[in-house]
């Protein structure tokens, strides 16, 4: 069958140059008849280049064999009779892939005999890449603002991700307390990035970072002379934020001056810059996070306590890392995942006795130290699983350290309950019932409940997870 034969049932077929898109003609050998300047266009080879040649030199995703035998009529689009708007890639004669969307028919005599086929291809390859990069930018954004960077699925953590969505279209302040590298920061991007205010400013300030009159100048703005290296007006981070949220980290270390101040704005929603009268209103959310115990500097009279109960809203209280050991394989793994994307080491393993040290070390870093440790492996390690040796010196001490140790260790005095009692003795005569009356009784403190039954949280975590706890 020759093109002669096939555009005398299709006419005039250099009309297919006016399309957007390529077309093309093959016959049942896969042999291509006719070229469009589209199809010029979409692939880079130019008609002469292709005519009377096997189409296979596309390598079309979607083509199962790219070495099919010409005529044997093996080709998809003899076998279905058509293609319809098929996402493909094809090759290009620079090499490059192309992205296209593929449109078959196959052409027939009066008698139904099979003569060819006839192909339209467009090109998407810009809105693939498009809709890729706007996939990345989505994932970014759930990743580094929202929930989808805080890790965990212990009870505690769970109410934390609850009160999250409760509060996050809520103007009303919030106050983060935890432990120093526990993720507050991260609680605060949530909140904000899940609130009716999420495209308007997120302004961070961390207030233990610098001196008093600083402080109050980077808060709420200065006039031009106000003091010595005023040169110009400023506006303050409470303007920055207007119509957004302000998150003060370190709010413990604030000053009793800028306490006085701060009260007002969260009273009022208004300040002055620093040397001037004039009063600025504005509308923003406050976020405040601290690792200090608020309550206790209010009774030591060391912060002030009307500010506080107007900070302390609505509280969220963060636990520090050795009270929800069943978050760390979690979070290693988590932490895994990141540092092989960003240094290219295929490691996706760590051994038991490692993982049995991360979940028997306190962590007095919280998450933090946890991440500078898996980080640390990253570098050190050799082969594509973490081991102990990977692991920073202060960790294999502690191992060794833990080595003399016996097996049980001291039992909490406040022991009491029936359920902890009856577990003692033998772990492995314990039941899934014993455990979870256990579970509840130490209001899902695993690390509580561990030292209830006198045995290492490891020992208790290989429990739980073999009753699929």
């Amino acid at each position: 069958m020759n093109l002669s034969e096939i555009t005398s049932i299709i006419k005039f077929p250099d009309v297919f140059n006016d399309f957007v898109g390529g077309v093309f003609i093959i016959n049942t050998d896969g042999k291509i008849l006719y070229w469009s300047r589209g199809a010029e266009k979409i692939t880079g080879f130019l008609s002469d280049e292709v005519l009377g040649k096997h189409c296979s030199f596309l390598e079309a995703s979607t083509c199962k064999d790219f070495n099919c035998k010409e005529g044997t009529m093996g080709c998809t689009l003899y076998k279905k009779g058509g293609i319809r708007d098929v996402h493909c890639t094809c090759m290009s004669k620079d090499g490059r892939v192309r992205h296209i969307i593929r449109n078959a028919v196959v052409i027939k005599d009066e008698s139904g005999k099979i003569l060819g086929g006839l192909e339209s291809i467009i090109d998407i390859t810009d809105l693939t890449c498009a809709e890729k990069a706007l996939s990345e930018l989505r994932k970014s954004v759930t990743e580094h603002s929202g929930l989808g960077r805080i890790t965990g699925k212990s009870r505690v953590m769970r109410d934390i991700y609850d009160l999250i969505n409760e509060v996050a279209d809520s103007a009303a302040t919030v106050l983060i307390q935890g432990e120093s590298g526990t993720g507050k920061e991260l609680i605060a991007d949530a909140i904000h990035f899940r609130s009716r205010r999420s495209d308007k400013p997120f302004v961070k300030v961390n207030c233990s970072a610098l001196p008093e009159t600083l402080l109050e100048s980077e808060l709420f703005g200065h006039v031009k002379g106000s003091f010595t290296g005023a040169i110009g007006d400023k506006e303050g981070r409470f303007e920055f934020a207007d119509g957004g949220t302000l998150f003060l980290d370190e709010i413990g270390d604030i000053s009793p001056l800028v306490q006085v101040k701060l009260l007002r704005v969260l009273q009022e929603r208004t300040f002055e810059r620093v040397g001037s009268n004039k009063t600025i209103k504005v509308d923003v959310r406050i976020i405040a996070a601290t690792n200090r115990d608020l309550a206790l500097m209010v009774r030591e009279g060391r912060f002030r306590e009307d500010l506080y109960y107007r900070l302390n809203v609505i509280p969220v209280k963060i636990p520090p890392l050795r009270e929800r050991a069943e978050d760390i394989p979690l979070l290693v793994h988590a932490f895994m995942e990141k540092f092989s994307r960003e240094t290219g080491k295929r490691i996706s393993k760590i051994d038991e006795d490692a993982m049995a040290l991360f979940l028997d070390y306190d962590w007095p870093g919280n998450i933090r130290e946890l991440e500078n440790a898996v980080e640390h492996a990253f570098v050190r390690c050799k082969d594509d699983i973490i081991n102990v040796f990977s692991l920073p010196q202060h960790l294999r001490m502690f191992r060794f350290g833990k080595a003399n140790v016996p097996a049980t260790a001291a039992v909490s005095s406040s022991v009491s309950s029936e359920a902890v009692l009856k577990i003692r003795p033998s772990v492995d005569s314990i039941t899934k019932s014993d455990l979870e009356k256990g579970l509840i009784e130490a209001r899902y403190n695993r690390s509580e409940l561990a030292k209830k039954m006198g045995v290492s949280r490891t020992t208790l975590w290989k429990k739980l997870k073999q009753l699929g706890l």
